[in-house]
Parts: structure tokens; sequence; C-alpha cells
């Protein structure tokens, strides 16, 4: 069910192609099944004859018929093709939108390779499926009613023939299906293992090396690959089976037409034209189960496929958009919580507690505290990138659960732990914050970042930014956000990869920025937050600490922990 509704949702748009495939389709079955019809004749009433104007006549109505069959033949595949890659590229792209409306914990859900092999290899498997079954389901039973009705109008004492060879190709199709089915379902999460295993030692190869554990992930890929390869040399096993005992099937139908069809012509019984016509009709039904069987073959396996789409299409995003959306009254960029706290899905314990504070436009609030302490997640809240268990989070007085996601881009904007470029130029990746950006904005914003290594907005960057450093993909992130203009910007450590020198250079620059709006920054260096206007110390989710840096170092003894730390080190 879950392929036919995705099949009947996606075919909407295409009802027309649809109906042109199948009339197509009839037009082309009713021409091969008349073929033997006329082959018949002209033997029985024209070679046995003698008479060379009826084989002559007869002969140009087969090949007009011929010529219609194969002209319906080639457009009823142009349009199945088109018709099957359309609702394959709808449905890729139905995917595609609903991934991106998941939030982080969706998306740990399911997980990153489950989600490129469901939006790509499923929806293929779906597509191909789809084109076999305008292809060949349309004309197979088509042509297995007809050949059998034409068949048994030839010469209805073998009819016995047809039965007993369509029953016997039935029972191996559906052993096929039954063997098939558990074991394409195994192939597709081996597949989602190997896409795991490979997008994870691509993405951390650095660590790979630096630990020289490249045999080890070797290992871990040869057995992922193992493990599909087992599966698909069992898959392949049953495939090798199969064609020779439908070809034994066939030719031993074959035999027996002749057999029995000899003595009935023998005995007079029926005429020899009659007998190669029923012998063609035939192979005609036994080639229409044969399509049948071959759609059997990748049938299995588009089940799955679709139920695993289905299911990622049927997943609830955990953030979704509210029914009845508010708008703050001001654009100030004030920012509150109140009463905070935050569990990830399946933990023990919450990683923010009662966590209430106020950062005002004009200011800055600083977040410091160790590892783990729930200061990137406190900071992710803002722009609902994860929802809070409990608490409220403002943004100009209106709780942001109750904002639709633009209005709040509109407002905050950020660099994230680990900043991620895409693949294209400098100007493509700056141009994501603010599409209409001009080149003197963009080249302000890379001034202001200290993006000195940048001589040409045309600069490449190749995918995650692989082709800079760590300091110039944060410089490009910082740049990237300053050109949207947001009223709050959020830094998560958006400069642990900046020497000093650097760190102050870009905040230095970006007072004029930052001026009128909210800053709120996450850091791990002192130096970095001196200047903030209101510190925010963090320690097990919680706040233990608020003030300026001169206020902490007064009253807060783990603010003051972590500055003798820092000093200690640079000592």
């Amino acid at each position: 069910m879950d392929l036919v509704k995705i099949l009947a949702h996606g075919s909407k748009p295409y009802a027309g192609y649809i109906a042109i495939v199948v009339v197509l389709q009839l037009v082309t079955t009713l021409a091969t099944l008349y073929l033997p019809d006329l082959n018949a004749d002209i033997i029985d009433n024209g070679v046995a004859r003698a008479d060379i104007a009826y084989i002559w006549r007869v002969g140009g109505i087969m090949l007009a018929v011929a010529l219609v069959q194969v002209i319906a033949a080639v457009i009823a595949v142009y349009f199945a093709a088109r018709t099957a890659m359309g609702v394959g590229r709808d449905t890729r792209r139905q995917v595609f939108r609903h991934v991106s409306s998941f939030s982080a914990e969706d998306m740990s859900h399911f997980g990153t390779p489950t989600l490129i092999t469901r939006g790509t290899n499923d929806v293929q498997q779906v597509q191909m499926v789809y084109l076999l079954f305008l292809n060949f389901m349309v004309a197979a039973p088509i042509m297995a009613i007809g050949g059998i009705i034409m068949a048994v109008r030839q010469d209805p004492g073998m009819s016995w023939l047809v039965v007993a060879a369509v029953g016997a190709l039935a029972v191996v199709v559906g052993v096929l299906i039954a063997l098939l089915m558990p074991m394409f379902r195994a192939m597709q999460d081996k597949l989602d293992n190997v896409n795991g295993v490979v997008r994870e030692q691509i993405s951390g190869i650095r660590v790979v090396r630096a630990f020289g554990r490249e045999e080890h992930e070797t290992a871990r890929f040869t057995d992922a690959n193992r493990d599909i390869t087992r599966v698909s040399l069992n898959i392949g096993r049953i495939f090798v089976m199969l064609f020779p005992v439908i070809m034994l099937i066939l030719n031993v139908a074959t035999a027996a037409v002749l057999w029995f069809g000899g003595h009935r012509v023998d005995a007079g019984a029926v005429e020899v034209g009659a007998l190669t016509a029923f012998m063609q009709y035939l192979m005609q039904i036994l080639m229409a189960v044969m399509m049948g069987t071959f759609m059997a073959m990748m049938l299995p396996r588009a089940v799955v496929c679709a139920r695993r789409i289905n299911e990622l299409l049927g997943h609830q995003p955990s953030i979704e958009e509210p029914a009845v959306p508010a708008r703050a009254n001001s654009a100030e960029g004030v920012v509150t919580m109140e009463g905070v706290s935050y569990t990830y899905p399946g933990a023990d314990e919450p990683v923010l507690k009662n966590v209430t504070f106020t950062a005002l436009p004009g200011t800055t609030t600083a977040i410091i505290g160790s590892t783990g302490s729930g200061k990137t997640t406190l900071l992710s809240l803002i722009p609902r990138l994860h929802s809070s268990t409990t608490g409220r989070v403002l943004l100009d007085g209106t709780d942001v659960a109750e904002m639709v996601r633009a209005d709040i881009v509109e407002r905050v904007s950020m660099v994230p732990q680990k900043p991620y470029l895409f693949s294209g130029t400098v100007e493509s990746n700056l141009r994501m914050a603010k599409p209409d950006a001009t080149a003197e904005e963009m080249w302000d914003a890379l001034r202001t970042a200290q993006a000195t290594f940048v001589t040409d907005l045309d600069m490449p960057i190749a995918q995650g930014g692989t082709n800079v450093s760590g300091g110039q993909r944060q410089r490009l992130s910082i740049a990237r956000m300053l050109i949207s203009r947001p009223k709050v910007y959020l830094f998560d450590d958006s400069f642990s990869a900046l020497d000093a020198i650097t760190d102050a250079k870009v905040r230095e620059a970006m007072r004029t920025y930052t001026a009128e709006a909210t800053t709120i920054i996450v850091a791990q260096r002192v130096a970095s937050i001196e200047d903030a206007d209101q510190i925010l110390v963090m320690e097990a989710g919680e706040i233990v600490g608020r003030g300026t840096h001169a206020e902490l170092l007064e009253n807060s003894g783990t603010y003051r922990e972590i500055v003798q730390s820092q000093r200690t080190v640079d000592a």
C-alpha cells in the first residue's frame, strides 16, 4: 500500500500522459495479437492454395499493422518515461523539502546516512518500478487475456496447455516474491550502513590519519561491504535460477504444442496455420507472464523502498510552524529567557535547567563555562533550532515557538560552533545570507571579518570549506552573518580558530555592525569577553554567575577558576 500511495499521489499531475500511455499500449497489444491471426490466414488461405495475390494483400495488411504497432510502442515508451521520471523528481523534491523542515532531533532520530539513501536510492527504485509498470503491466494483462482468447479461438482442444504453462510460471513468480522481499529489505538496511561508514570515514579522514587508524577503518568498511555483498549474492543466486526455469517452461510448452499439435494436424482436427498461430499466441501469453515476472523481480525492493519513504514523509517534525503565527510588535532584538529548561530526547537529565536572562540591543552578552555546561544548546534555542522543554524563549516579547521561521531568521543570525561553507564561490556563500547583496556590501563584510585572504569574490570554495583553513572558514562565516544585518548576532565559539590579534581586530571592526544590535557570544577565552556588558557563567546547565568581568572576579568562584586556569596556561 505504501508503493500504491506514493505512485497514486505522484501520478495526479501526469494523468493526461498516463491516459495516452494506456491507449497506445492498448493499440500496441491489439496489433500484436492481430498479427498471428493474419499469419495463420496467409498460411491456410494463401500459401496452402498458392494464391500469390492473397498473400500480397494480407501481407500488406500485416505490414501496416506492424508499422502501427511500432509507432504506438515508441510513443507509449516516451510518455511512460516522462511520467515515471516526473514522479521520481517530484518525490525527491517532496523528501528534500520534508527533511529540510526537520529539527536537529529529527535528524538524529533517522541519521544522515539513511536520509541520503531514502532521498536518492529508494526514490530511484520506486521510479524504475513505475517505469516498468507503465511499459509492461498495462500491456501484460491485455496480452495475456487476449492471447488466451485468441489461442482458444484457434484450437480449443489444446487450451489445457495454456493453463499448465501459465500455472507453472505463476508458481515460480510466487516463490520468487516470497524469497526476495526480506532480502531486499535487508539490502536497503545494509546500504544505509555502508553509506554511514563511508560518510563517517570521509568526514573524519584527518582524525583517522592522525591516529594511524587506516587499517581499522578499512576493516570496518570491509565488514559493511561484505554484509551487503552477501545479501546481493543471495539475491543473485535466485535470479540465476530464475531465468533457466522460465526458459525451461517456455521450451517445454513449445515442444508440447508441436507434439500434440502435430498429431491434431495429422488427424485433420486443426490446420497448419491455426497451429502456427496457436504457438505464437502461447508464446505471447508466456511473454506477458514473463513481463510480470520481471516486474516481480523489481517489486519487492520497490515496496521496501516505498515503505521507507513513507516512514520518512509520515514523520512529523518535532518543531513545526505555528498554525496561527504571532509577529513581534517591534524589531529591536530583545532576547529573553524565562525559566528555560531543555532535555535531549532519550536523555535522563536536562542539559539546561531554569535558565533566565535578558539581552538588550546595543549590549553584548557573553556565555562562558566548562565543556558540556549547555552553552551551545542555550544559544540554539534562540533561533529555535531546538524547542525548549519548559519555559519560554522570547524575541522582542514574542515566544519564538509562536513565530514563523522566516520572522526569526529576519531578526536572528548565527555563526555555529562548526562553521560550514557550501561548494561554490565566496560570493555564492555570502549571498546565502542576503541574495541581493551588492559587491560593496560583500567586500565590506569581508574586511570587517578580517578575511584578507579573499582577493576575488569568485574564489572557489569546496564542499564544507575544505580548501580553506579553520580560521578562514570562521572568518567567512562571520562575514556571511554580518552581511544580513540582523537585530541579534549569535556567536557560538566563533573565534576559537583565530589568533588573539585577529580575534581583537574582528571584534573591534564589528562594533559598527553591532552597535545597535543584541550580541550574544559563547566563548572559551576570557580575553574575548572581558568587555562584555553581561557575562553568564554556566555550570551543569545552570547559570551560576552573572555580571561584568570585574563583578564576576569578585563574586564568582567558578569564573575566577576559569580566569586563573587560562592565565596559568598562557604563562
